[in-house]
């Protein structure tokens, strides 16, 4: 990865609605790797935020740390608070999500490398 290097300091980037419209979840990137993609950023639901009614899958690997809050898996009817960890690889199946009294995660995304074979 090829972040730029920062020392400690009070993250100062624009939150950005997450997506494609703001559904009530924002994103604000930590740090990012222009060429690969790969980020390190902090995401909020406000409370009562949903995802759109789909399971979710994506191309890259995804960990999720949940900071605040309570989110819950619509798919699978368990809510996860404070201090739960998900370690998601390329095309794994998720959500839909919700939270009721909102929550904030950090994210980190880190897209699949070829390895020469």
């Amino acid at each position: 990865m090829n972040k730029q290097e920062m020392e400690f300091h009070q993250p100062a980037g624009e939150w950005h609605p997450a997506g494609l419209k703001n559904n009530g979840i924002w994103e604000q990137i930590l740090a990012q790797d222009p060429g690969s993609g790969d980020a390190t950023l902090l995401q909020r639901y406000e409370a009562g935020a949903a995802t759109p009614p789909e399971t979710i899958s994506h191309e890259y690997w995804e960990e999720v740390m949940i900071l605040s809050g309570e989110l819950t898996d619509l798919g699978l009817g368990r809510a996860f608070t404070a201090g739960m960890y998900a370690c998601r690889p390329p095309g794994m199946k998720h959500g839909p999500y919700r939270s009721g009294p909102g929550c904030s995660m950090l994210v980190f995304i880190r897209y699949a490398r070829k390895t020469a074979s």
